[in-house]
């Protein structure tokens, strides 16, 4: 998933869990509620930053989760 502001993206489909670690800092939000639809949509979008920006962003609630040693 080559991106300037995604690192990486994950997604649960059971709980509807979209985690996205962004650069260049690696900090982890979960985005809640988020259909598979939206997921495949940012996965094969060719501007993943612009697509998170215009369709995620904003859109979701959101949390940031801590990793260890992270603050």
């Amino acid at each position: 998933m080559p991106s300037t502001l995604i690192q990486n993206a994950t997604y649960n489909e059971a709980t509807r869990v979209l985690s996205i670690w962004f650069v260049p800092n690696g900090k982890r939000y979960d985005y809640h509620n988020v259909a598979p639809e939206t997921y495949t949509a940012l996965r094969k979008a060719y501007s993943k930053g612009r697509y998170f920006n215009t369709h995620i962003r904003d859109r979701y609630p959101f949390r940031l989760v801590e990793q260890p040693g992270q603050r």
